[in-house]
């Protein structure tokens, strides 16, 4: 059964956006793991459902190659 998508505010959005490439780009793991910890927190504030920390992570796995048009 497919996912509703996430509805976010634009500046939640961008931020995510911002925060997903900072991910990708820190070498340091734990600093990695802190970066996906603050989104976590402000998906939480935005989004009622259960988000755990490997959830974004995944998040920005899969959305790592996504061209944004």
């Amino acid at each position: 059964m497919p996912r509703k998508p996430l509805e976010l505010s634009a500046a939640v959005a961008r931020r995510f956006v911002e925060d997903m490439a900072a991910f990708h780009a820190e070498p340091d793991a734990i600093k990695a793991d802190e970066i996906a910890a603050r989104q976590l927190h402000a998906l939480r504030q935005h989004v009622t459902g259960k988000f755990r920390l490997n959830d974004v992570k995944e998040m920005f796995v899969q959305m790592r190659d996504y061209r944004w048009s």
